[in-house]
């Protein structure tokens, strides 16, 4: 019985109020969020069968039920699509995925940047290729290194934001689920998860809530041990054909980041 499409909604559902969504509070509840009865009278349809798809006992809903949930939930377009995918029937046979690979054209863009840090991540965030400058902005940005990992379970990482960490965090996980899509079951992934899961307890907080969404665009407030604080914003741009993030950080020209840029170039 496949359970994702259930334990998505089931985590979407705990994580709403009923303040949320205009109904009264009838006071204690013995478990977070919306009951189930309540969602199922927002979406407009059985409590039954609202039970059935959480349970994983009714695996083919139609595209109107599954956009009158969407609303239920709140779910931006994002997190729409995503449960469309999940209710979709998936192939039982997996073929074997090939390593990463950069294109040579990404590559040599990247390197060509002297002075802005630049990677490439791919879909389970490992760093597949950064330039010196984002290396030298964090040694967490050089090859072969996995940025889910680094976030969790290197202090380091964290003591470099100045601020937003939270926000940052929460981002790096819901991006994850973007790239992967309803795909929860290639063992790279489980490898990662199931890794994470035992060693950070915020990890599996956060994986827990099934937030799905990518933050294309932003900006990064850091503390570098040697230039001092950077006010950067990044770019993350998607290599067309690909499951690839490009991630370019700048900075505004003639601010004092941008200053901190240059002397990190020269150094």
């Amino acid at each position: 019985m496949d359970t994702r499409l259930g334990e998505y909604l089931r985590a979407r559902r705990e994580l709403l109020r009923p303040e949320d969504v205009g109904l009264p509070d009838q006071g204690r509840r013995r478990v977070p969020g919306l009951r189930r009865e309540e969602l199922a009278l927002l979406a407009g349809i059985s409590s039954d069968y609202y039970l059935r798809l959480e349970q994983g006992r009714d695996q083919n809903p139609s595209e109107q039920v599954l956009e009158a949930i969407a609303r239920a939930l709140q779910l931006d377009s994002e997190a729409t699509a995503y449960l469309h995918d999940l209710a979709r029937p998936v192939a039982r046979r997996r073929p074997a995925r090939k390593a990463e690979k950069v294109g040579e054209g990404i590559r040599r863009l990247v390197m060509s940047w002297t002075d802005t840090p630049a990677f490439v991540q791919g879909r389970l965030q490992d760093v597949l290729v950064a330039n010196p400058m984002a290396t030298a902005l964090s040694p967490t940005y050089r090859e072969g290194v996995n940025l889910l990992r680094e976030a969790f379970l290197n202090p380091s990482v964290r003591a470099m934001h100045r601020r937003d960490w939270d926000k940052t965090i929460t981002s790096v996980v819901a991006g994850l689920r973007a790239l992967v899509g309803p795909d929860v079951d290639d063992p790279a992934l489980a490898e990662l998860v199931g890794d994470l899961s035992v060693r950070s307890e915020e990890f599996r907080r956060l994986w827990a809530r099934h937030d799905v969404g990518r933050r294309t665009s932003g900006k990064s407030y850091l503390i570098h041990p040697i230039v001092g604080e950077l006010d950067l914003w990044y770019e993350k741009l998607g290599v067309s054909g690909t499951q690839q993030l490009l991630v370019v950080f700048h900075a505004e020209s003639g601010s004092p980041s941008a200053q901190a840029l240059n002397l990190l170039r020269s150094l």
